[in-house]
């Protein structure tokens, strides 16, 4: 029973830990954006942006990822054969990953709020598509839970990856041809 209820807060950690994620680098699309804006509200927008992306950080993603790993620790405590299984040892360094993404992200919060940050809306952008493919790749992996099954999801989610890609850049192309979209 413990296994369930820490598999469901697990679940319920790393859907916000993700929602977070996803919300705070849209913002830093929004931050490298308000650059273009006039003068007299440039600076007004970029600050209320690093207020809104410390708050995100602080508030929903650095609490989402701490119950992440407790619940997902705690259900390899309670079941320690899964340590056992060649999935797990990927997924455990999937979200190695990711929380290096999470670091690297409020190392950029830093950067930006002292205008140190040359990162373009569009870099953030794609930026902001490598959540999905961390989230594609661990939650399959974790349902699939086969090695071989997964050399063949990853190299799905990396063919998803180059699509993300393609289509971001017809949208910037597009946007770029009519800025109102």
């Amino acid at each position: 029973m413990l296994h369930l209820y820490l598999k469901s807060l697990h679940i319920v950690g790393f859907v916000s830990w993700f929602a977070g994620l996803f919300y705070l680098v849209r913002m830093f699309v929004y931050h490298a954006e308000a650059d273009q804006k006039p003068a007299h509200l440039k600076e007004d927008w970029k600050s209320e942006f690093i207020k809104m992306q410390w708050r995100v950080y602080k508030i929903i993603c650095n609490p989402a990822m701490m119950i992440t790993w407790t619940c997902g620790i705690g259900m390899l405590i309670n079941s320690p054969t899964f340590l056992e299984q060649g999935w797990m040892h990927v997924k455990l360094f999937l979200l190695v990953l990711l929380t290096g993404y999470h670091i690297w992200c409020k190392k950029r919060i830093q950067r930006l709020e002292k205008n140190e940050s040359h990162i373009t809306s569009f870099q953030f952008r794609l930026l902001n598509e490598l959540p999905t493919l961390f989230l594609v790749a661990i939650v399959l992996l974790a349902v699939v839970k086969d090695l071989l099954n997964f050399v063949y999801m990853f190299l799905g989610v990396l063919i998803f990856g180059v699509l993300l890609f393609v289509f971001a850049k017809a949208y910037k192309k597009r946007r770029e041809q009519n800025p109102d979209i």
